[in-house]
């Protein structure tokens, strides 16, 4: 039996490479302290757009503090009410239009993580600034095998006018290496597993993918006599952690196979086009994607994630919970009930996606926590009422309490205008950044 395990253990097949997730063995108490230290579970940040604001009057809680009175929409995530906070009050001043005129939802995704103002171009000279997840991994990203992960359920543009005279660039990305570089996400779930579990090099990793797919194998399978061997010397309580990450591999493997594909040719779905290899339903696809998430926290692949639901503007509709028009058209509501309350049912929708992965991550146990206890996840929107494409009082949700650095399950109202960079500067500083001002920055929030 092994008296230490590296937290860098890795188990290896012909073009595979499964990393583990945090064993007990890893965090034992005989391991060296410099060892020890690297051990410990990582604290993990995330970041989740949804676009083209919220039903702010289901959303908002009535009482600020603990035990508040669940909103309509909050009431899809009453299950894990004790492991959020809802924050009010907080702006993103860069998403306003500063004389540029109109183009709200196009700055609301290029300003949520950079607190920049954008450059009004439809052209090659676009100008943002660097994202809160980029310039967190330029502190702690060598610490993982990727120094962030761009996920979404709908493909990144680089050009083009997507939002009165706003490039697609600033609609489709919110995660920006810099001013000139936005970073295209991936949509795909199978190539973001391929990704996670991608051997040692480029040409191994496609010859066992090919050979994996013409014997119809997993992943798992090229890597048995290592799992046989790694099970074999582990205590109980880690060969029982062993089988469940393992279990939970082959099944979201199995269900990337299984999934019905909506092929280039698709008709019906002129607003929402997506490539080949992405599932047809909507909410499939999502809970893929957040298993993703779930094994790219859990076994260290990365640290900082940032996902977006949609691009901005998206015009989506939701036939598959009863909603045929358009998400963008009903946003601008003018005040119609109906209009509101389809806007509210797709909000509930994209929380009930939400739920899925905050159900996942606090299933997974890490040391005397869970996977979820050791993240921080922002959900939320740079505009809050999409009919009056305001930008102040948002509609935030923290999850998780940063390894117990945070107090969860309240209502927490800050004073309208507060810049939701103070939330990001307190989010870098407990990642390591040696961060006092991002973006807009006038402080530092308290949590």
């Amino acid at each position: 039996m092994p008296k230490t395990l590296s937290r860098r253990t890795v188990l290896r097949g012909a073009g595979v490479s499964l990393a583990l997730p945090l064993l007990d063995v890893m965090s034992s108490s005989r391991l060296l302290s410099a060892a020890e230290a690297r051990a410990r579970p990582p604290l993990r940040m995330a970041f989740f757009y949804v676009p083209n604001g919220m039903h702010m009057p289901d959303w908002t809680p009535q009482k600020a503090g603990y035990k508040f009175y669940l909103s309509p929409t909050l009431e899809r995530i009453a299950d894990f009410r004790d492991d959020v906070n809802v924050l009010s009050g907080l702006t993103l001043d860069g998403a306003r239009a500063h004389g540029d005129g109109g183009g709200d939802h196009a700055r609301s995704v290029a300003a949520f993580l950079t607190g920049a103002h954008p450059r009004k171009t439809n052209g090659a000279d676009i100008q943002n600034g660097i994202s809160v997840d980029q310039a967190t991994a330029k502190y702690v990203g060598d610490q993982s095998r990727f120094a962030s992960l761009e996920l979404g359920l709908e493909a990144s543009a680089q050009a083009g006018n997507c939002d009165s005279g706003y490039s697609c660039a600033y609609a489709s990305n919110m995660s920006w290496r810099g001013p000139t570089n936005p970073m295209a996400k991936e949509i795909d779930p199978g190539a973001v597993f391929d990704r996670l579990f991608a051997g040692k090099s480029v040409k191994e990793t496609k010859q066992a993918k090919t050979k994996r797919e013409l014997f119809r194998k997993s992943v798992l399978d090229f890597a048995l006599e290592d799992a046989k061997r790694l099970h074999q010397a582990l205590p109980a309580v880690d060969r029982r952690k062993l089988d469940e990450y393992l279990y939970a591999v082959r099944d979201v493997e199995k269900r990337l196979g299984g999934a019905e594909r909506l092929r280039f040719d698709e008709s019906g779905v002129p607003d929402y086009p997506r490539p080949s290899g992405v599932p047809r339903e909507l909410d499939k696809h999502s809970d893929l994607m957040m298993d993703m998430v779930t094994l790219a926290f859990q076994t260290d692949s990365t640290r900082i994630l940032s996902f977006m639901f949609t691009n901005a503007g998206s015009n989506r509709s939701y036939k598959e919970i009863g909603v045929s028009e358009g998400h963008h058209e009903l946003s601008h509501h003018g005040k119609s009930a109906h209009k509101q309350t389809q806007i509210a049912t797709i909000n509930r929708y994209h929380l009930d996606r939400f739920a899925y992965l905050l159900g996942r991550l606090r299933s997974v146990r890490e040391g005397s926590r869970t996977l979820l206890e050791n993240s921080m996840i922002v959900y939320g929107s740079g505009i809050s009422d999409g009919d009056r494409h305001n930008h102040d009082d948002l509609p935030i949700l923290l999850a998780g309490s940063a390894a117990g650095r945070i107090k969860t399950g309240r209502h927490l109202k800050y004073e309208n205008g507060t810049p939701l960079c103070n939330l990001y500067v307190w989010m870098m500083q407990q990642m390591g950044a040696d961060a006092q001002q991002f973006g807009d920055s006038n402080g530092v929030i308290k949590l």
